[in-house]
């Protein structure tokens, strides 16, 4: 297996946004190899980091690299949308800050046997967490030809979607499509000549359109922003990181309507909504990665910060 070690993207720029406070109470809802979050417990005293991840293996990762301050850590198993739940668990009402970072780790990508990697063949996976039901071999396999051109234009922005699903489809009537590369030559059949000569894979859109159905990344991403603003102290900072501009748009729509104040209609002599502001945007456009960064690490180049602070 893959040792677990995921380049932390924008990590500077991350924990300058959180404004770290010593005696104060974090949580990294992402936690993948904890490049993250060894920087923001590193500077805590009495402080506390709550690190949540689904995948298992990150989580033994983490507890590793994080164990000379084990006794400012708690570590969960837990999807990050289920934040409310996991601070409820551990009674802790409030946090001063909260850090998602919303790319797929490098070693989930890189490790053949998980079914991430259209370069390599492996059993069709893709579950970030092993407890899920929900495996790629079922969406390819069972989803409808309507359904799969869905998420292959919505998810990957694939403009071959319709010929993509339809060829699935007609393989699937013959055998069941069991491997990441079974489903490579599938793509491969459905595009045409001058599509495959492009210089990005032909089959990366549609895995990544099936890597975030199988785990329901922009549901996760809707459920959480609510509860992430709600759960912050005064003060206390929400820093979110997208590789998508889907996953994007969902962060900029929920930091906007939660830094909205009065929605009564303007012809209205006063406010009867009652409504107020909840966070201040400090991010008007979003942080991106600077060409060191780059240059050290290219999947760092979707990469968007956006930061609010609750009122």
């Amino acid at each position: 297996m893959t040792e677990f070690h995921h380049v932390s993207v924008l990590l500077q720029e991350c924990i300058q946004a959180l404004n770290i406070r010593p005696d104060g109470i974090y949580v990294d809802g992402t936690l993948g190899g904890a490049g993250h979050s060894s920087q923001i417990v590193s500077r805590l005293t009495s402080g506390t980091l709550v690190g949540i991840d689904r995948d298992p293996t990150a989580l033994k990762a983490a507890e590793e690299r994080l164990s000379p301050w084990k006794d400012r850590v708690r570590l969960v198993h837990a999807n990050f949308c289920r934040l409310s739940q996991v601070l409820d668990d551990l009674s802790i009402p409030g946090v001063d800050g909260i850090l998602l970072d919303l790319g797929v780790s490098s070693p989930q990508l890189d490790d053949a046997s998980r079914g991430f990697s259209y370069m390599a063949d492996a059993p069709l996976d893709m579950r970030m967490d092993h407890q899920d039901a929900l495996s790629a071999h079922t969406v390819v396999n069972t989803w409808s030809q309507e359904e799969l051109t869905r998420i292959l234009y919505d998810y990957g922005e694939e403009r071959f979607a319709p010929r993509i699903a339809g060829a699935i489809c007609r393989r699937r009537e013959e055998k069941t499509i069991d491997t990441t590369l079974e489903l490579v030559d599938v793509i491969r059949s459905a595009m045409p000549a001058k599509a495959l000569r492009e210089k990005q894979h032909p089959a990366k859109r549609t895995f990544q359109a099936i890597r975030i159905a199988v785990n329901d990344e922009l549901g996760s991403v809707e459920r959480v922003m609510d509860d992430a603003i709600a759960r912050l102290n005064p003060g206390g900072r929400l820093a979110i990181i997208t590789f998508h501009s889907l996953e994007d748009r969902i962060v900029k729509t929920g930091m906007a309507r939660a830094a909205q104040g009065c929605t009564c209609p303007p012809e209205l002599p006063v406010c009867v909504c009652g409504k107020k502001p909840q966070v201040k945007i400090l991010t008007k456009k979003p942080i991106v990665s600077g060409d060191e960064e780059l240059e050290r690490n290219p999947r760092a180049r979707s990469a968007k910060l956006r930061v609010c602070e609750k009122l």
